[in-house]
C-alpha cells in the first residue's frame, strides 16, 4: 500500500517535525522515502547575481542536509531532492512522476499564516494533488520520540470516497496495532436545511442514525476484510452545531483521544467542483493531530 513516501519540506520546524513523523510512517511500513525541498522560482527571479542565486539554492541543499541528519539519527535511508518551480504545483507533479503512494506536510511551516489558517503550500497540494497527503501539525499529540498511532479514527458519512480512504487506514493500522475508531456524525443543522425553525421528526433523525450506522457497518466489513482481529469501536454522534459535522468530528477526537485521523476530502454534501471540501478543511483547521486525507480514485 506504501511503498514509497515523498516528504515535502521548506527549512521551518513544522516541516522538520512533520519529517520527523513521515520517515517513523516509513520504518514502520518500509516505504521508501525521498525528501523534496522546491525553492521558489520568485526567489531567484528576485536576486540579482549568480551569486545571490547559488545562496538561495545552497540554503535548500541546507534544508535537505538536515532532513539527512533527522534520519540518520533514526537509521532510516531517505534520498533528497532540490527542485524549483511554484512549491505546490512542482510537490504534486513530483509525487506523480515518483508513483508516491503518500505524501507527508506540516500543516503550519508551508503556510506562513497562523496555526488554525491552512492555506499556502499545504492547502494548493490538497488541492492538486491526487496522491494521499499526510498533514502533521506541529506539537501533535502523538507522544514519545518514535511515533505511535494507538488510537486511529476513520471517518465515513457514507459516501463513495469516505470507504474508499479505508483501506489508507487499515494499512496504518496494522503494522501500529491501533485501536480503531470508526465514527459516523449525523449532522442536524444539515439534515433541517437552513430554514427549519420546527426541529425535526423523531422518526427523521433515527432514520438518519439508522444510515450512519449502516455506513459504519459497512467500512468495519472492509476492515475486517484486511484483518479480523483488529480492536474496532464504532459510534453514531448526532450534533446540532452550526459548525456542522467537522464540531462532532472534533469532539470525538479529543474525548477519545485519538493520534490519527483517516478521512476522504469530500463527502455527501460536496460538489466536486469543491477544491477541498468543508469538513475536511475544518478538522484540519482544528485538530491537533495528523489527518490523511485522500482523494476519490478516479
Amino acid at each position: 500500500m506504501f511503498d514509497r513516501i515523498i516528504i515535502a519540506v521548506d527549512g521551518s520546524a513544522e516541516a522538520k517535525h512533520a519529517a520527523r513523523r513521515g520517515i517513523d510512517l516509513a520504518k514502520v511500513v518500509d516505504a521508501s522515502v525521498d525528501v523534496l525541498h522546491v525553492v521558489p522560482r520568485k526567489s531567484l527571479r528576485l536576486t540579482q547575481t549568480a551569486d545571490e542565486q547559488s545562496r538561495v539554492r545552497d540554503r535548500g541543499e541546507d534544508v535537505l542536509s538536515e532532513i539527512e541528519e533527522l534520519a540518520s539519527d533514526r537509521d532510516y535511508p531517505i534520498t533528497t531532492t532540490l527542485s524549483e518551480g511554484k512549491p505546490a504545483a512542482r510537490i504534486s507533479e513530483y509525487a506523480a512522476d515518483q508513483n508516491a503512494d503518500l505524501m507527508a506536510i506540516g500543516r503550519q511551516g508551508m503556510t506562513g499564516l497562523g496555526k488554525r489558517l491552512l492555506g499556502g503550500v499545504t492547502e494548493q497540494v490538497l488541492h492538486q494533488s491526487d496522491v494521499p497527503v499526510f498533514v502533521i501539525p506541529d506539537g501533535d499529540r502523538v507522544s514519545g520520540e518514535i511515533t505511535e498511532y494507538g488510537r486511529m479514527l476513520i471517518l465515513t458519512d457514507g459516501s463513495e470516497n469516505a470507504e474508499e480512504v479505508t483501506q489508507y487506514g487499515a494499512a496504518i493500522a496494522q503494522p501500529y496495532d491501533s485501536d480503531v475508531h470508526v465514527l459516523n456524525v449525523v449532522d442536524l443543522q444539515a439534515a433541517g436545511g437552513a430554514f427549519n425553525a420546527g426541529g425535526l421528526e423523531k422518526e427523521f433523525i433515527e432514520r438518519l442514525d439508522t444510515q450512519g450506522q449502516e455506513a459504519v457497518d459497512r467500512v468495519v466489513t472492509e476492515i475486517e476484510d484486511t484483518r479480523s482481529d483488529f480492536n474496532i469501536l464504532t459510534a453514531v454522534e448526532r450534533t446540532n452545531s452550526f459548525e456542522g459535522a467537522a464540531a462532532g468530528i472534533c469532539e470525538y477526537v479529543d474525548n477519545n483521544q485519538i493520534n490519527l485521523v483517516v478521512m476522504g476530502s469530500h463527502g455527501r454534501s460536496n460538489l466536486r467542483r469543491q477544491l477541498l471540501g468543508s469538513v475536511a478543511s475544518t478538522v484540519l483547521r482544528t485538530v491537533d493531530v495528523p489527518v490523511l486525507i485522500a482523494k476519490r480514485s478516479a
